[in-house]
């Protein structure tokens, strides 16, 4: 049972606040975590300017779902995962791609299907991929910069994730109907 406290505007830290009536305003709604990180404005505002710069990377929205699921999935987040189910419909990304990540089933196109193992490989080895994966992924038509962008990526997911995990963050009404549990694998 989770004793974090979900922060409204008016029970947040004064530095956080401002960050809060934003979401606000912006999504119409303050998600469930930034309630929770709210606590701590530095971990709010770090993870919210995180957010904005991946949302600008080089990546398509296809990509940004692949990147943000696959480590969602892989760190076993069962609010990032509906979370960002909801975000890839909002962004018109293919339920079938968003099915595939959440169900841990292969990619629709070879080239996102490197994107996922790179992106794993990433999380899993911390950094240290192989002269293989490097070569598969430039192979794919990536470059240097969108390997950095999974770099980007993860640490915004690293900070969800983790907080989600301590703090039970329970999942935001808006994305209760894409509520999720990891699939039991045969590995």
């Amino acid at each position: 049972m989770s004793t974090f406290k979900i922060h409204d505007v008016d029970s947040a830290p004064e530095a956080s606040k401002p960050l809060l009536e934003n979401a606000q305003k912006n999504m119409g709604m303050i998600p469930n975590i930034y309630s929770v990180m709210a606590e701590a404005p530095g971990l709010l505002e770090g993870y919210q300017v995180l957010h904005d710069l991946f949302l600008h990377t080089s990546f398509d929205a296809e990509e940004m779902t692949v990147v943000w699921q696959s480590i969602n999935v892989e760190h076993n987040c069962t609010y990032c995962v509906p979370a960002h189910t909801g975000i890839a419909h909002m962004m018109k990304v293919d339920p079938a791609l968003t099915e595939a990540l959440r169900n841990q089933k292969p990619m629709p196109t070879a080239k996102l299907q490197v994107l996922q193992d790179t992106t794993l490989a990433m999380v899993r080895k911390r950094g240290e991929l192989s002269a293989e994966e490097f070569d598969a992924f430039y192979a794919a038509g990536y470059e240097q910069r969108q390997l950095l962008e999974i770099v980007l990526g993860t640490s915004q997911k690293v900070m969800s994730n983790y907080v989600n995990h301590i703090a039970e963050t329970p999942v935001d009404a808006p994305f209760q109907k894409f509520a999720w549990e990891k699939p039991v694998t045969n590995e």
